[in-house]
């Protein structure tokens, strides 16, 4: 592969809700993200007292989403995840890319 197909590639990498799991997964598959690769973690946020007898606990089951996709893809990616799934509020999730050619192999 040379370098300037490995500079048009980048690595996804997703964390969020599992109740969210199935309609990320469909989502970026759409915009042709490949190679997904989906995790399950648990979330280390200890709520306190009062937020536990309000019932605002924040969701301790988290999946991570891998993906490779194509470099001009992802602003797709970043604002469907803004608009469909508000990642820009709290507590929502967290999306970041990396360039392939900065990993090593």
């Amino acid at each position: 592969m040379n370098n300037q197909a490995i500079d048009n590639i980048e690595f996804l990498i997703l964390i969020a809700g599992r109740k969210q799991k199935d309609a990320i997964l469909e989502r970026i598959c759409s915009i042709d993200c490949r190679v997904v690769n989906t995790v399950y973690g648990k979330g280390t946020v200890k709520p306190n007292y009062l937020l536990d007898m309000l019932g605002l606990v924040p969701e301790e089951n988290k999946i991570i989403m891998t993906s490779v996709l194509p470099k001009e893809k992802a602003d797709a990616i970043f604002t469907m995840l803004l608009d469909e799934f508000h990642f820009g509020q709290p507590n929502s999730g967290i999306a970041f890319t990396l360039p392939i050619s900065g990993m090593s192999f």
